[in-house]
């Protein structure tokens, strides 16, 4: 008996997702779709399958186009038989079990499981494999309940494993794997409100640690271009360089040290060619501290009027997450997509 196993680890294909929807991915479970081209399925069958399943998850608000998500749907049909309809015209009738899973795509862990069947008709085979997934019935109870099922040990995984995830995002951090460690830091769901707070605190000062370091590397070469140079080219250059230090480095007060001297020996025609990136500098760091002045008026209104803020401070974690977060979108982007065999389409 001909049978397509399939064990399909959905994620994000898609590039056209803009940033803030990835940041709101961020601090939820969510479940992500992806079937690799590669896959042995015919391709209009593939598309339709990413799209029917991704349903899934999206009919129970945990849906997700983030290619980085960690945990996935995952599928598995197999063609239970096989049989030709005669014409005119001849058609083919299959009829498939679909065994969906809800799995960890790091740690290969599957939470749950439920299997059920569809039979699909077709002048071909793609066409009855498609009419089968049509089929699918994605408000099936069943299906609710192992989202549920899977979503309950998420949590759990994460309350369990707290202590070890912060050790291991701190270990990173001390070995100059900055981005690593934030990135796994904020993937814990705030669901898992006392392990997301601790994440949160975590995440506070390694992202510190991270912005240190990177703008006292910045201003290290920058020193080293102005030494070598001294004129109007090197400024500039440092100009450039000088506006990618974060306003709250420590090494802004380093950065600021070397723009005075800069400005103390270019003589004043060269000055004004130097004044143009030195006004970026000047208005990236202002820009940064008015939207924190913004951040902390709204803070303490809202201490005010919600009891719920008088423990945290909301609107300032929430500008805070959203840049650790872009760190981690970025971090997550560049690792190559490990994915087993197990993930692919066979057919036999």
């Amino acid at each position: 008996m001909k049978k397509i196993y399939l064990f399909i680890f959905f994620g994000i294909l898609s590039n056209q997702l803009t940033c803030q929807t990835k940041l709101d991915d961020f601090g939820r479970i969510i479940l992500a779709s992806y079937v690799p081209e590669i896959s042995g399925l015919p391709e209009e069958s593939r598309q339709f399958l990413i799209s029917r399943l991704s349903q899934v998850a999206s009919n129970y608000g945990i849906g997700s186009n983030d290619p980085n998500a960690r945990f996935v749907i995952a599928v598995k049909v197999n063609v239970l038989s096989k049989d030709i309809i005669p014409g005119p015209p001849q058609r083919i009738a299959q009829q498939l079990e679909f065994i969906l899973s809800i799995a960890d795509a790091e740690t290969q862990a599957i939470f749950s499981s439920i299997s059920f069947q569809a039979k699909g008709i077709g002048n071909n085979e793609n066409q009855a494999i498609i009419d089968a997934i049509k089929r699918i019935d994605i408000s099936n109870p069943k299906v609710k309940s192992i989202l549920e099922e899977g979503k309950s040990k998420i949590i759990s995984y994460y309350l369990s494993n707290c202590d070890f995830i912060l050790k291991t995002a701190l270990k990173d951090s001390k070995t100059g794997k900055y981005n690593k460690a934030i990135y796994d830091l904020s993937m814990v769901p705030e669901v898992c409100q006392s392990c997301y707070f601790k994440s949160l605190d975590t995440l506070t000062s390694i992202y510190q640690r991270k912005i240190n370091e990177e703008g006292r590397v910045i201003v290290s070469k920058a020193n080293s271009i102005w030494a070598a140079k001294l004129n109007v080219a090197a400024a500039e250059e440092i100009g450039d360089l000088l506006i990618h230090i974060d306003p709250k480095s420590s090494a802004q007060k380093d950065a600021t040290k070397l723009v005075a001297k800069i400005n103390a020996k270019l003589k004043a025609d060269e000055r004004v060619r130097w004044q143009f990136k030195l006004k970026q500098y000047e208005d990236r760091i202002a820009l940064k501290k008015e939207s924190m002045r913004i951040a902390e008026d709204k803070s303490k209104r809202d201490a005010i009027a919600s009891e719920k803020s008088q423990n945290r401070n909301f609107e300032l974690d929430k500008m805070r997450i959203n840049s650790y977060r872009e760190v981690a979108i970025s971090y997550a982007k560049n690792q190559p997509k490990q994915i087993s065999t197990t993930r692919y389409i066979f057919l036999r």
